[in-house]
């Protein structure tokens, strides 16, 4: 389940940053951020609005002040006027500056939001895009486990009763840490990072079939749990066919998508007897294996080769 919706309020970026309210608008707390952009308003200043996004947060530096004190009060009133007629979410003032008396009245006129941090603009802008990206990152929820494996973020994917929770289990007690059960919620952070994480809900419990709903932190202790990975390997748990070609070299890496992003996946079948908690902690240090550029099949195919090179070229 996909969220392409996603919004944060006005009151939660003001409590994130620590924001001072100068003046407040209708709603102030409650009004939705929907875009990770923030403006400069150096062009809307001097009356020039077209492309003006009204759905960005207003960002206040020495530039825009020094701008703003070379102009008469009268101007000043009429380019606040002007840019607050608009239904801006609000005004940062960076720096500790004082906005000008004409601004709070155009503000109180328009009724739009005020606020002030003592942060330098460059500073508080690169800090509050970064918040913005990370509360509005597309995100979705898949179904299926996902671990921290010696470092290596494994989300364990199957159809329901192929024993990923039993695989988990298993792998909690061997020291790796859990981090969401059945529901895994996914954002991207960035274009190639995926973070994964519980719903606060169901956040540190696994259901077991046979036994039921268990607190994992309670069981097995704080360090059984984790809040967020990312996801550097997909595995899929699928019951065993004998009649299916599974993979034995690995020479092909396999991928899956989710969120438009490319992450290495596997494919294990399940089968009575497999010790799949150790299978999958072979995958995972083989997944890292080959982000530091070592590939075990390519090594030993490079070593076959050169073997039956040399046997060929002593035969004649």
């Amino acid at each position: 389940m996909e969220d392409n919706a996603r919004s944060v309020k006005l009151g939660e970026i003001i409590q994130e940053f620590g924001l001072e309210i100068l003046h407040q608008g209708a709603d102030y707390a409650d009004v939705p951020l929907r875009t990770v952009d923030v403006n400069r308003p150096g062009l809307p200043l001097t009356g020039f609005f077209e492309h003006f996004d009204t759905g960005r947060l207003l960002l206040f530096g020495l530039t825009e002040s020094a701008y703003l004190a070379g102009l008469t009060p009268q101007e000043r009133l009429d380019r606040f006027n002007r840019l607050l007629a608009y239904p801006v979410p609000a005004l940062i003032f960076t720096r500790g500056l004082e906005p000008s008396p004409e601004c709070m009245a155009m503000a109180e006129k328009h009724n739009r939001t005020v606020l002030r941090t003592q942060t330098q603009a460059s500073e508080f802008m690169s800090a509050l895009i970064s918040s913005l990206h990370n509360h509005l990152a597309p995100r979705v929820t898949q179904s299926g486990v996902m671990m921290e494996i010696y470092g290596e973020g494994v989300l364990i994917r199957g159809e329901s009763g192929v024993g990923k929770s039993e695989v988990a289990i298993e792998l909690i007690k061997r020291g790796h840490r859990l981090i969401a059960d059945d529901a895994v919620e996914i954002k991207e952070t960035d274009h190639t990072t995926l973070m994964a994480t519980a719903p606060e809900l169901i956040r540190g419990y696994m259901e077991l079939r046979g036994i039921g709903v268990v607190d994992v932190s309670r069981l097995l202790g704080m360090g059984a749990i984790k809040m967020e990975q990312q996801i550097d390997l997909v595995i899929n748990l699928e019951p065993w066919d004998d009649k299916a070609v599974y993979d034995r070299f690995g020479l092909e890496a396999s991928f899956t998508e989710i969120l438009g992003i490319q992450v290495p996946a596997a494919t294990i079948p399940v089968k009575p007897g497999r010790n799949l908690a150790s299978i999958v902690e072979v995958a995972a240090m083989n997944n890292r294996n080959r982000k530091m550029g070592h590939n075990a099949a390519l090594e030993l195919t490079h070593r076959m080769d050169q073997h039956f090179r040399t046997a060929g070229e002593g035969g004649q």
